[in-house]
């Protein structure tokens, strides 16, 4: 993600993007600081070998670029082992495939700034013109609203920027009018009867002539989010430099509607959904296929354009993914609803983009992990395949010469100076050398077991996979142009920061009311030893054969980490022995809390020590995140303690999995009632009427929590409190814990546990009260403090205010 000044904006950078600018520098520089203060890396390459493999990857680009030209133009995409064209409508069907096809000789748009890049000015005219002579939209044929777009219109919008930048910058392409500008704003136009949808969110599909009115675009209905999400920065970018608004003011609608469907519980987004009424179709929520540029663009977008709830909107989902989906250096898809619940076993290789994301946004040792998971996968099976399992078997075996892979191998060079990124690099061109490459181009691998080959070649090959290796051997001073300047959309187009800048007084984007302060804190990178060579270290054995599995340090195997370590298990505790760790019981052994105490004299042997401290650290950190998590999740049971409801307090209580999560300023208020039958666990309460919009009350016991939260539903209470039968159990001595249901999703009224000793205080509180019931009020915990701050404060401002407007009596 970078930035450029255009010909047409020769305005500075907003305070904004130069604060931007500033930060993304200082990330720049703390990461090359800890780089160079931790271990260096086994192999540093010479300056001979790296512009020897800028050269190799030019000489890749241009032997596909020229077997296009010379086999496939003015066809979408090069055939490689027919070494001919495909077009569509001609060419045999491969089904939705298709769709990206539009007989708009795509590869030569979507590969034009690729050639300025290179420094080929001649070659890059040269393609200008012939896309102006040849390439035009008025054909009856349904194309992807999303490839569309991105390789398209995004193509045509970089090159015209870096027309008439190298018309002031190189003095050449005088003859340049705009022309490129004009043909993007002509298949926008073609593109926007998508955006008629009743909740302003684009059809998947629509006809380049007829719109819309195309008789197999009838039954359109469903879309993917990043289908959806992926729209903002070329239509903006359109809008802004065309001074026609309608294009970012659809898109921004799009991104809007998005926003207002994710889970309020998870913060996490769905994949597919209807465009019509809303309603998600697949809830499977991750960072890879159906999603992946959706939360790409929601950072970029702020980047690009400078409004700040696009920031808070990535910040809030980036939060639900690394609480929900991140599991070490994986990334496993959870079901939104229900998001402690794993969807499928197997990751997909689209989500190598997130490494690369993650350093922009400033989290970099997430990113090191994630990557270096991949680096094994690739290392396993020589590609990475197109999807593989939990234990890193092959699930789809396709290779398609994705660039993701690359795309953050190169941010994590740019980011951290680690010449491990340039070997990482060199092992990926390699690669593309020895199982790709044919006499016409480069071939997409159909099962990386075999080896054997697939007659495509996608126009991302050359617009972002080769790209990306060039760049990532390259120096700055090689370059045209500044790459930090611009920022690279999802398709490696480049689009500059100063765009911002260009025509906004149109817009007027109110700040949303469901985001907080806390949406917009970004953090700086951790500033610990360990980065970046040895946060990778820990994970070299990660993938271990067939299966990693969890092994006890000094066993040849995996280190044992702290989220695996078990205090019954022998084996873990001898381990952490040998690292020099001391356990002492603290309190009453009962509770079974224990202090650690680390010291490298202990230690059986150096390398044991070191892993000891690690394990330390990482106990930290555990020890902080489980306390935040513990405390977002933690609900209360708040009621009055006098008549007037001036004065409350509040009980602590536990969620749970199958129900509404109160969340924000969300409560429930409401008269207690007791169960009857107390445990509710029958087919019917004895008195329905009495419960009827009330919180119900019930105790723990005889039937499932979710069993007694769909009896409380079906005689109408509002709420349901689950109180424990245990006697003296009480949250400030056991953890809390969620309660868990059967896998449906029926139950509407929230729900939340109480231990005996806190349910007991609230017992009492009910009894003080015979004549009538107690009112309480269900809501979070850290939003019950919040609330009793503001009223504090409140009653302080009042009670001032009185004192400073009363006057002594001599003057009334």
């Amino acid at each position: 993600m970078m930035t450029t000044t255009s010909s047409s904006s020769s305005l500075s950078c907003s305070p904004q993007r130069q604060l931007w600018l500033v930060l993304l520098a200082l990330v720049i520089f703390v990461a090359s600081v800890l780089s160079t203060e931790s271990s260096m890396p086994t192999q540093n390459m010479s300056h001979k070998e790296r512009t020897e493999l800028k050269e190799e990857a030019r000489e890749m680009f241009y032997h596909a670029y020229r077997a296009y030209m010379e086999n496939a133009y003015p066809a979408d995409e090069l055939m490689p082992l027919s070494c001919k064209g495909r077009y569509r409508g001609v060419t045999p069907s491969r089904g939705d495939m298709d769709d990206i096809l539009g007989n708009f000789s795509m590869t030569l748009v979507d590969t034009l700034d690729t050639l300025v890049l290179l420094g080929d000015f001649a070659e890059f005219e040269h393609a200008v013109k012939l896309v102006i002579r040849d390439v035009q939209f008025d054909s009856d044929i349904i194309v992807s609203v999303f490839e569309t777009n991105i390789r398209m219109v995004g193509g045509l919008l970089s090159a015209h920027i870096l027309s008439e930048y190298l018309q002031k910058q190189a003095d050449v392409m005088h003859w340049y009018k705009g022309e490129l500008l004009e043909m993007a704003r002509e298949l926008g136009y073609r593109l926007l009867p998508a955006f008629n949808t009743s909740t302003g969110i684009p059809h998947a599909r629509v006809n380049l002539r007829l719109g819309m009115k195309d008789p197999q675009l009838k039954v359109s209905r469903e879309t993917c989010t990043a289908c959806a999400g992926t729209i903002l920065l070329e239509f903006a970018a359109l809008s802004r430099l065309t001074g026609d608004p309608i294009f970012e003011v659809r898109a921004h609608a799009a991104m809007d509607a998005l926003w207002k469907l994710r889970h309020r519980g998870s913060d996490l987004m769905g994949t597919v959904l209807n465009v019509h009424s809303g309603d998600w179709v697949r809830r499977d929520s991750g960072v890879g296929a159906g999603i992946d540029s959706y939360y790409e663009y929601l950072f970029k977008s702020y980047v690009l354009l400078g409004d700040d709830k696009y920031l808070a909107r990535f910040n809030r989902h980036y939060n639900a993914v690394m609480k929900y989906v991140s599991e070490g250096p994986m990334l496993l898809d959870v079901l939104m609803h229900r998001p402690h619940a794993k969807s499928r076993n197997f990751m997909d290789s689209l989500l190598a983009f997130w490494p690369g994301l993650q350093v922009l946004s400033g989290d970099l040792k997430p990113a090191v992990q994630t990557h270096e998971m991949l680096y094994q996968v690739m290392q396993m099976h020589t590609l990475i395949p197109e999807a593989f399992t939990v234990d890193f078997q092959i699930h789809w075996g396709q290779h398609h010469l994705r660039p993701e892979f690359i795309e953050s191998t190169y941010f994590l060079y740019r980011a951290t100076g680690d010449h491990h990124y340039l070997q990482v690099g060199k092992r990926a061109l390699k690669t593309l050398q020895q199982y790709a490459k044919v006499a016409c181009g480069y071939a997409a691998v159909s099962d990386v077991r075999t080896g054997k080959h697939d007659d495509r070649m996608d126009s991302f090959v050359l617009s972002e996979t080769f790209k990306y290796l060039y760049l990532l051997f390259s120096e700055p001073q090689d370059l045209i142009i500044n790459v930090d300047e611009f920022v690279f959309t999802t398709e490696a187009h480049l689009l500059p920061l100063s765009i911002a800048q260009l025509g906004n007084s149109t817009f007027s984007f109110r700040q949303s009311d469901d985001h907080n302060v806390l949406d917009f804190m970004r953090t700086c990178p951790s500033s610990n030893k360990l980065f970046p060579e040895k946060v990778r270290k820990p994970l070299r054995n990660f993938i271990t054969g067939s299966c990693p599995r969890t092994t006890i340090s000094g066993s040849g195997g995996k280190r044992l980490s702290a989220l695996d370590f078990q205090a019954s298990n022998a084996d873990h505790l001898r381990a952490v022995y040998d690292m020099g760790i001391t356990m002492v019981s603290v309190g009453d052994r009962s509770q079974g809390k224990v202090r650690l105490f680390h010291s490298f004299y202990n230690a059986k042997s150096h390398e044991e020590g070191e892993m000891g401290l690690q394990f330390m650290q990482e106990m930290l950190e555990l020890t902080k995140l489980q306390s935040m998590n513990q405390l977002a999740q933690l609900q209360a049971v708040a009621f009055a303690l006098d008549e007037h409801l001036q004065d409350w307090t509040a009980l602590m209580a536990g969620p749970s999995h199958f129900s509404p999560e109160l969340i924000g300023e969300q409560f429930v208020e409401g008269d207690l009632v007791l169960a009857k039958p107390i445990r509710a666990c029958n087919e019917k309460l004895t008195n329905t009427e009495e419960v009827k919009g009330k919180i119900l009350v019930a105790e723990r016991g005889d039937c499932t929590f979710v069993s007694k939260a769909r009896l409380a539903q079906q005689a109408g209470a509002t709420a349901l409190i689950v109180c424990d039968n245990v006697p003296g159990s009480s949250g400030e001595t056991q953890p809390m814990f969620a309660m868990s249901g059967d896998g449906n999703d029926d139950v509407l009224i929230p729900v939340v546990f109480m231990y005996s000793l806190e349910f007991g205080k609230l017992s009492t509180a009910m009894q003080r009260r015979p004549q009538a019931p107690l009112r309480v009020r269900i809501m979070q915990m850290v939003e019950f403090k919040r609330w009793q701050l503001a009223k504090e404060a409140h009653q302080n401002e009042t009670a001032a205010t009185t004192t400073t407007t009363q006057k002594p009596d001599k003057e009334l």
